[in-house]
């Protein structure tokens, strides 16, 4: 399921492509076709992510809400203007972006970044006649042209947004829905906060205090979208790890200097998420092994997809179980 840095990231497409133009909306599959009319021939007017959750405004007080959840896909196609920080990952955004970040080819030793973290050799925010595809659990995958525009709808797409020169196709999500503002003000209000929406000091207080409060163990609310907004199973792991904190303790029992750590350093790896396309968990990596980690899953996370394998600081074998009905990866030793 894709976490929050990639909703964000589909996000800014929006924000780039959509936002100003007048969309043509239509549901291919049939499924969306009452919905797809009410937004039909509006203008875009605004694209915001909280959380794991999209919100795509139109002219009329009318917003579309698209939770991509396991399986959900947008594809867009066309002069496609890239957003800098998809262009720093060459178009590729995905499930954790693991297959690595290159320039012409599979070697790390290419991988060339500007100051402000974007590939030096790319024509940031030209147009880009490709189709490019954002989620599908947090998959992506560009690169091949277009023959016509607008493309013949693959597959099953609940909804195609479409302007004159892009178009974006959405498919299998868990939800898509047409909502005016007071609904969704009552799903946002829902959710808990998200340190690139809410990056204040009431926010931080909120996590804590929702915290300190709770019985359930630690590991179950940091994937709980009502205590905080974004966190899905790699970035718990992570989280929890680079806290040394055991994903069993009851949230009420954790100290709460862990608690506001676990906040802050949620905001940290949420921006650098955001701005790289890559869950990046490791800090302090020397050049070689910063290009090894943004090439490879393997070399990226401290506790994430490594069961069975020693511990990188303890050289415990970290532990798989299963928490909530989801993979749960933490180290006996350093989070005892």
């Amino acid at each position: 399921m894709p976490e929050g840095h990639s909703v964000h990231r589909i996000t800014r497409q929006f924000e780039r492509n959509f936002v100003g133009h007048v969309v043509r909306a239509s549901s291919p599959q049939g499924r969306f076709a009452a919905g797809a009319a009410e937004i039909d021939g509006r203008r875009m007017t605004d694209a915001r992510a909280v959380g794991k959750q999209m919100f795509l405004g139109f002219e009329g007080d009318a917003w579309l809400r698209v939770h991509l959840g396991m399986y959900g896909a947008w594809d867009f196609a066309g002069e496609i203007l890239m957003d800098a920080t998809i262009a720093s990952a060459n178009g590729r955004m995905g499930q954790t972006n693991q297959a690595g970040t290159f320039l012409d080819g599979p070697n790390p030793d290419a991988v060339v970044f500007d100051s402000a973290g974007e590939n030096s050799l790319q024509s940031i925010g030209a147009p880009r006649k490709t189709r490019l595809r954002m989620s599908e659990s947090e998959k992506e995958k560009d690169g091949f042209g277009l023959d016509t525009f607008p493309p013949e709808p693959i597959g099953q797409v609940r909804v195609r947004l479409l302007t004159d020169t892009i178009c974006a196709d959405l498919r299998g999500p868990t939800a898509c829905e047409v909502l005016d503002p007071a609904q969704v003000e009552t799903v946002v209000g829902r959710l808990g906060p998200d340190p690139l929406l809410d990056d204040g000091p009431e926010a931080e207080e909120r996590f804590t205090r929702t915290i300190l409060k709770k019985a359930t163990p630690i590991g179950l609310l940091l994937m709980d979208q009502n205590v905080v907004a974004g966190i899905g199973n790699v970035y718990r792991a992570e989280l929890l790890f680079r806290a040394k904190q055991n994903p069993h303790t009851p949230g009420k029992l954790v100290p709460e200097e862990h608690v506001r750590h676990l906040w802050r350093d949620w905001a940290k790896l949420l921006r650098i998420g955001v701005e790289t396309g890559q869950m990046m968990t490791m800090d302090d990596l020397d050049p070689e092994a910063y290009r090894a980690a943004m090439a490879s899953r393997d070399d990226r996370h401290w506790v994430y997809k490594r069961e069975g394998l020693p511990c990188r600081v303890c050289g415990t074998n970290i532990v798989l179980e299963e928490m909530g009905a989801r993979k749960l990866y933490w180290c006996p030793y350093c989070q005892a």
